[in-house]
């Protein structure tokens, strides 16, 4: 992982405690940049995950940061018995010989086990969602008093700051009763992707350059739709006889993605691997497409943002931040409609429009720095502290 040089400052450093339980998609990249960017500002980072749902890729590369310390705790997705011990552990770690002077939880889980505590003096608290789970439009109406209900009030009692990735997560924390005071927005930043790996990409499914490719990046989940893009794609592509679409990732529903492309018919056209990274992937894509169910802020949408490639999308959370609407990119209703879907891919692989994208998108490719993410977060983590 490389990030730009002149993120690394001195000055006086902290002690920063970063958790996170998932260790893939984009938490687990904004991680891994956090980390790395605030131990090269002089920083004294450790870093804790759960072993449990780990990516070997994810390990390999938190070794490879050259922390302090890394601790795995066993953190499970679902709320159980098993969240005691790991409550316990990171006691154990929060409240070793040298205090933390920020402890900085990520994702739901990670974060109510960071946050939970009795009163008295603590370091400050931060917790970076990365997707609310009541941006889910699919949650039903108990679901989203249940989970809605338990961040609020982890947010009001518990928390001292709440990092929101997008200007969309912000406005749906105040929607919940979320305290403005103690809610900021951080955009994650991104290194834009090496483009060097667009030939290769293309060459290991035989494609050829002058092929127009849809791309898609992320978990195979119920939150990423998959299978909404499947249908899109086989929706479009008789009115794009030589597109192809490259999906990369894995998941708890690649059996089923992969029994969907089978009854497809479209096996030669839709290729699915988890054998390059988002980064690799995105310079050979013509337009990434985000079938989404809800998102806070995709690290993939950055990336292709980044990398001034055009994106259709879904409405979810940070399409408006990552997509100038009708220019650099479409978005569409997030109804399940996967025939919305395929009109917009239609539209944005027309030669003269996909032209006009490509030109608003690399006009925006400078907006979405690493260097501001650390500057963000770093000032956070200083007025925390600097509280009495």
């Amino acid at each position: 992982m490389n990030i730009d040089p002149s993120i690394a400052e001195t000055g006086s450093g902290l002690r920063i405690l970063q958790v996170l339980e998932p260790s893939g998609g984009g938490s687990g990249r904004h991680f891994l940049d956090l980390c790395l960017g605030l131990k090269q500002r002089g920083h004294h980072v450790e870093a804790v995950y759960s072993p449990l749902r780990a990516e070997e890729a994810f390990v390999r590369e938190l070794k490879s940061l050259g922390l302090p310390a890394i601790h795995a705790v066993a953190m499970k997705r679902s709320p159980g018995l098993s969240d005691i011990a790991a409550f316990r552990a990171l006691r154990r770690i929060i409240d070793g010989p040298l205090p933390f002077d920020i402890v900085h939880g990520h994702s739901s889980k990670a974060g109510a086990l960071t946050r939970l505590r009795l009163p008295g003096r603590h370091a400050p608290r931060v917790y970076t969602p990365h997707a609310f789970r009541t941006m889910d439009p699919t949650l039903g109406k108990a679901g989203r008093l249940i989970f809605g209900s338990i961040e609020t009030i982890l947010a009001t009692l518990f928390t001292d700051h709440l990092i929101c990735v997008s200007a969309d997560e912000h406005a749906h924390a105040r929607s919940l009763g979320m305290p403005a005071r103690k809610l900021s927005v951080i955009i994650n930043g991104v290194a834009p992707p090496p483009l060097d790996m667009a030939k290769t990409v293309r060459a290991s499914f035989g494609i050829s350059a002058e092929a127009f490719v849809f791309g898609f990046v992320g978990r195979l989940s119920h939150q990423k739709a998959p299978e909404r893009l499947i249908e899109a794609f086989s929706n479009a592509a008789s009115r794009l006889p030589d597109a192809h679409l490259i999906m990369v990732g894995s998941g708890e529903r690649e059996a089923d993605v992969r029994a969907a492309i089978a009854e497809s018919g479209l096996q030669k056209r839709i290729r699915l691997t988890s054998a390059f990274t988002g980064p690799q992937a995105v310079p050979a894509f013509d337009v990434l497409v985000m079938a989404s169910r809800y998102e806070a802020m995709s690290y993939v949408m950055l990336e292709a943002a980044a990398s001034g490639k055009p994106i259709v999308s879904t409405d979810v959370g940070g399409a408006s931040t990552a997509i100038d609407k009708d220019k650099s990119g479409l978005i569409v209703a997030n109804d399940g409609d996967s025939i919305k879907l395929a009109n917009a891919m239609v539209e944005s692989a027309r030669p003269e429009r996909h032209r006009q994208m490509i030109v608003a998108a690399r006009d925006r490719m400078s907006d979405f720095s690493m260097r501001q993410m650390i500057d963000k977060t770093e000032a956070v983590y200083r007025g925390l502290v600097s509280r009495p």
